[in-house]
């Protein structure tokens, strides 16, 4: 497994330092977090991993104070810090390491990075006229303040990390030049530095948080330009998922350590598989923010690809099966293979049929979409993981009630998925019109002009798509914005690109009309316009093939339904009820 496992975030001055966005942080003044802090870091150790505990402080985002006198974006008001409560908070940094020391952790992470209330002090817009602004020697003063007390709380041998961000991306913030002297000064304090980027305000989220936009490794130059000037070991963070590109980050010695976050959601055993030479089982995070989105809604962790994350309990403690069943699987979709694989993990005899010559169902459309190249390798994971785990494969089979009742089965699960919406106006039919799921197809001719008939997250991405490859892209949307489907973590980045990209979007407006130059739409007030284009994207959502499953709903003892032919959703819900379907067998 992993080298070290990082426990986040403990907040070590609750008066002043937890942040309005997350309801889940460790408030480590708080009476009685010791147990619950020294069972965590005992489950991490147990497996051969050093236990890390991170300190924060949120800063301005807690609601209270800031390095200056400002008001947020989102109309907080933050007061400039008096020097009583930095030197308080500097005692609570070494509060909580002496905590966590005892609590048997391994080691400590400072976090400075990311926008919270070390990164507040260490930016250029913290122009206070103490010792504690102004100067880059008076901005560093903070932290190095912090990690004096960590390490008088902790001692000579025990190790600290440092997390930084080497550019805020911010007009009034430093870049890496700057980030090079903080790391020179700092240095002798720390045992390793972590090297992010990015703030949690300006616009750098994507940066701290690499989305499926940005290229892998994104913060991999930085790490290198700051280990050219520090004699610490040096570590990178960010969108990291690829055995290789990690393996040649420390060969070539731009860091000497990698870190990755949602990367070991998706798949916990990343690094073991690694050892063991079974880099083609690792089930790569896709970067869709379904965990953070779900952090910030409920305050759990869940993953889209990854059913177990966040309800392991019920997966520790589902009853083992009494006998094997015979199971058929209709459907070769995330819900079908999900559904098979969990089953025959369970000790079941499986077969999983799918009517095409591929699995995969609607990732297919994925294929050729470079962002969403990780999303698509998911379907050959999981057909590897399929036929390891035992599981029949038949492509090209279309399980009908005369075929499931041939078989020798005990429960039939149908995964059939959807079909395609296309709208009844007319022209609909004709060859400039194709189905979103179809881009990806090779014989699919795109012409220059393209609209997209439908503003949803699938026709948002299939625009970014086409506009990268290119395309002049229109969108056309009959409800008031585009992308509400999408989550709130990912939304704001996908808008971003689509602004980017030059892609027109038209909102409240209708299409009732194929034609030969293009499509013609009403407005919310029934005004007729026409868009010009040679190609029309329908992508206006999905039907349950509730025709085809009510079919087989007696075709076996048992039928179990899971993902779109149930409710058209996304491949979090599939992944989620397929996983289920076959652990409670």
């Amino acid at each position: 497994g992993a080298g070290a496992v990082t426990v986040s975030e403990g907040i070590v001055h609750t008066k002043t330092g937890k942040s309005l966005s997350y309801a889940e942080h460790i408030l480590l003044e708080s009476k009685g977090v010791l147990p619950g802090l020294t069972t965590a870091a005992r489950s991490i150790k147990r497996h051969g991993a050093l236990a890390t505990l991170e300190l924060s402080h949120g800063g301005k985002f807690a609601g209270g104070y800031g390095p200056i006198d400002e008001v947020l974006p989102n109309g907080t008001e933050v007061s400039k810090m008096p020097v009583e409560t930095i030197k308080e908070v500097v005692e609570a940094f070494g509060r909580g390491a002496a905590l966590a020391q005892k609590a048997n952790f391994d080691m400590v992470l400072v976090h400075a990075g990311h926008g919270w209330l070390l990164q507040q002090f260490l930016s250029p817009s913290n122009n206070r006229n103490d010792e504690y602004g102004g100067s880059l020697e008076n901005r560093v003063r903070f932290t190095l303040e912090v990690l004096d007390s960590v390490r008088k709380a902790v001692g000579e041998n025990y190790p600290i990390e440092l997390r930084m961000s080497a550019d805020e991306y911010s007009e009034n913030g430093y870049g890496i030049e700057e980030a090079v002297e903080i790391a020179k000064m700092i240095e002798d304090k720390v045992d390793l530095l972590q090297v992010s980027t990015g703030s949690h305000s300006g616009g750098s989220f994507d940066k701290t948080h690499p989305s499926m936009f940005m290229e892998r490794g994104v913060n991999v130059k930085y790490a290198a330009e700051i280990k050219k000037h520090v004699s610490v070991p040096v570590a990178t963070i960010g969108g990291l998922n690829d055995p290789q590109m990690m393996e040649d980050i420390i060969a070539s010695g731009k860091a000497d350590v990698v870190e990755m976050g949602r990367a070991l959601l998706a798949d916990p055993y990343l690094p073991k598989k690694i050892y063991q030479e079974r880099d083609e089982e690792i089930v790569k995070c896709v970067r869709c923010f379904t965990c953070m989105s779900e952090r910030l809604a409920t305050g759990l962790r869940i993953c889209a690809l990854n059913p177990v994350i966040g309800r392991e309990f019920e997966h520790n403690f589902a009853a083992p099966p009494t006998t094997p069943k015979n199971v058929l699987v209709a459907g070769g979709g995330p819900g079908g293979m999900e559904a098979a694989l969990s089953a025959a993990n369970r000790g079941h005899n499986v077969v999983l049929c799918e009517k095409n010559k591929v699995l995969g169902g609607a990732l297919n459309a994925e294929k050729s979409v470079e962002f969403k190249k990780d999303l698509f390798g998911f379907t050959a994971t999981k057909k590897l993981l399929l036929e390891r785990a035992g599981v029949e494969i038949r492509l090209n089979t279309e399980v009908t009630k005369e075929y499931a009742e041939k078989q020798d089965i005990d429960v039939l699960i149908v995964a059939v998925g959807a079909e395609p919406i296309m709208p009844n106006i007319p022209g609909i039919k004709t060859e400039k019109v194709i189905c979103g799921n179809d881009l990806s197809d090779d014989d699919t001719k795109i012409g220059d002009e393209v609209i997209v008939l439908g503003g949803g997250l699938v026709g948002c991405e299939a625009s970014i798509h086409l506009a990268q490859e290119g395309k002049k892209v229109t969108i056309i949307e009959m409800r008031d914005d585009v992308a509400i489907d999408a989550n709130a973590r990912h939304r704001p980045l996908l808008l971003a690109r689509l602004k980017n990209a030059g892609v027109s979007i038209h909102t409240n407006t209708r299409g009732v009309e194929v034609t030969d130059t293009g499509l013609i739409c009403k407005d919310q007030d029934d005004r007729e316009i026409e868009f010009k284009g040679d190609t029309i994207v329908c992508s206006v959502g999905q039907r349950p093939l509730r025709k085809v499953a009510e079919r087989l709903l007696d075709a076996a003892p048992e039928v179990i339904e899971v993902g779109d032919c149930v409710k058209p959703a996304q491949v979090t819900d599939a992944v989620f009820r397929g996983y289920y379907a076959g652990l409670y067998l």
